[in-house]
């Protein structure tokens, strides 16, 4: 009996350290390549100074720091609101019924004969060629949110990525023009599709609605959003509600493939 206890609780060691890297993992691939990740690494030093202390019997210094642990919670929710609520979205978006869903959120699990890799190049291309000629465009690569909730808005399409395809969607003349084109794995799902535009003050007045819509869909979920503007022809990358510097188209689309990892 005690054998099977000691299994017992071995197995549970083991499921609790999975649920836990997989829960930081997530909440890594949330804060990762914005401000939020220094607050994050600092927390967690927080967190194993105010554990050590405990460990080492300094009462003092560890009743101190559990206080602010335990006072910093609701600050930590506000400093945080919008990656917890991405956070939320991710686990109700996940439905593991589907074949599809599940399977891009284990990559290890290939599916044969569909390519899921985005084509990042072809996107790049036609993004540079319609901004030579200032046409206006804005794209949204679904990560690991699912943005069925604003695909529905718009026209359902199924249309794998080419330059020439994304280049027609966005020419001026054309009926689908109009909203915004929604990218999952290497296919066009949505065109003429309606995005929450973000009330960010913060947002420079040279920008238009077509980049605050751009910044909307990248707070509410972890979308990848590629801008083209009309007015200037500048090609803007968007993450996590903010705009992302770059030097080169090279160094743009290394940045987005890592994003894509």
């Amino acid at each position: 009996m005690d054998f099977l206890n000691f299994i017992d609780f071995r197995i549970t060691d083991v499921l609790d350290i999975i649920f836990v890297a997989v829960l930081l993992y997530y909440i890594y691939k949330l804060v990762r390549g914005s401000v939020a990740i220094n607050i994050f690494i600092g927390i967690v030093i927080v967190w194993a100074f105010w554990k050590l202390t405990e460990l080492l019997d300094m009462q003092m210094i560890s009743s101190m720091v559990g206080a602010f642990m335990q006072v910093g919670l609701i600050a930590l929710i506000i400093v945080f609101q919008q990656e917890i609520r991405k956070f939320l979205l991710m686990i109700g978006s996940t439905n593991f019924a589907n074949k599809r869903n599940f399977i891009k959120h284990f990559k290890f699990l290939k599916q044969e004969g569909i390519s899921t890799d985005t084509d990042v190049d072809s996107i790049l291309k036609a993004c540079e060629k319609m901004s030579s000629t200032k046409t206006g465009a804005i794209l949204v690569i679904e990560r690991n949110n699912s943005l069925d909730f604003i695909k529905s808005t718009g026209d359902r399409m199924n249309i794998e990525i080419n330059q020439p395809i994304l280049e027609s969607i966005f020419y001026k003349n054309s009926p689908l023009h109009d909203g915004a084109a929604v990218i999952v794995g290497n296919y066009i799902v949505a065109t003429r599709v309606i995005l929450p535009v973000s009330n960010e003050r913060n947002i420079p007045l040279r920008f238009g609605l077509r980049h605050r819509a751009a910044v909307g869909i990248s707070e509410k979920t972890d979308a990848l959003s590629i801008v083209v503007s009309e007015e200037t022809g500048l090609i803007s990358y968007i993450k996590n509600g903010e705009f992302v510097l770059y030097d080169s188209i090279t160094q743009l689309g290394n940045m987005i493939k890592q994003d894509l990892i």
